[in-house]
């Protein structure tokens, strides 16, 4: 089996993506992910194949573990969290062990972060110019792992003219992003451009996805929804039924990318589920209310 470079990696073509988030915070219950939730619409939107989501903790040996893992099976791989200032802000440490690199303090990022950050009102004497706790902390953040054998440009993105936050690239296809959402969301989407050329369904025109509104119970069709997924499988559709828990309609979803064979399949679901094909699993709430009145 031959090795893949990291060189391959950052050119090759996108089918497959998985993702990690970082941080204790999320496993403890403080803060609700939401970013691996942008992050499936975006691969959705993209016709990416979103494989993964793991949630991992502060943990440099699970980090690891998980960045190697990702970065051999899937061909984008995005980081969230753990880019901060403070001692448990590990991610950039955990990735250049876990590829054998070494943190670099990257001038181009400091440059830009003098330039685009704020100082916090805390902090108003704050300075650049003389050492201090404070200007270690945020020297943590610019300080990325990078292979000094290959071009810095494919290694350190900068996406967004109003942001200075780097996205740190390792191994070719591993895309360290914060956590912060906002952050997260305008970083991820400036990504796009540089992406489109390496996708085989850039608009994910080649992926469909009908839905239809069931007043049935789970119970009642999940075996017709078993024998539909497994008719189905060998073309390449999926089957999935969704509870709407307080509503007195569930939702049935067919993706995939044949087209045509999918809406052949409309009427006998329709039928079978004694359903309808809807644009929004909303859609039929507003009749049965008025069926109530």
């Amino acid at each position: 089996m031959t090795s893949v470079t990291a060189e391959e990696r950052s050119k090759r073509m996108i089918h497959t993506a998985g993702c990690i988030i970082i941080g204790d915070e999320v496993l403890g219950g403080k803060t609700v992910d939401t970013n691996s939730a942008y992050l499936a619409k975006f691969c959705f939107k993209l016709g990416m194949n979103l494989k993964r989501v793991e949630v991992i903790g502060d943990d440099e040996g699970e980090i690891v573990e998980a960045a190697r893992r990702m970065s051999a099976n899937y061909d984008f791989v995005i980081t969230s969290g753990g880019i901060g200032p403070t001692h448990d802000d590990i991610t950039y440490q955990s990735i250049a062990r876990a590829f054998g690199l070494k943190l670099v303090e990257h001038q181009k990022a400091l440059e830009r972060m003098k330039k685009l950050s704020k100082p916090h009102p805390s902090q108003p004497n704050f300075t650049y110019d003389v050492p201090s706790p404070a200007l270690e902390a945020k020297k943590r953040m610019i300080r990325l792992p990078v292979d000094t054998s290959r071009d810095d440009k494919d290694q350190v993105l900068f996406v967004d003219e109003s942001l200075w936050v780097p996205i740190a690239v390792v191994n070719g296809n591993i895309h360290i992003l914060p956590g912060v959402p906002r952050l997260f969301e305008k970083l991820l989407e400036g990504l796009k451009p540089g992406l489109i050329p390496r996708l085989t369904d850039p608009e994910g025109k080649g992926v469909y996805r009908i839905l239809f509104s069931t007043p049935m119970a789970e119970s009642a069709v999940a075996t017709y929804l078993t024998e539909l997924a497994e008719k189905v499988e060998s073309k390449g559709v999926k089957v999935g039924s969704y509870p709407r828990w307080g509503k007195k309609r569930n939702s049935v979803t067919l993706v995939g990318r044949d087209k045509s064979y999918m809406e052949e399949l409309v009427p006998q679901i329709e039928e079978n589920v004694q359903g309808k094909r809807v644009e929004r699993e909303d859609e039929m709430d507003q009749s049965d209310d008025a069926d109530e009145g």
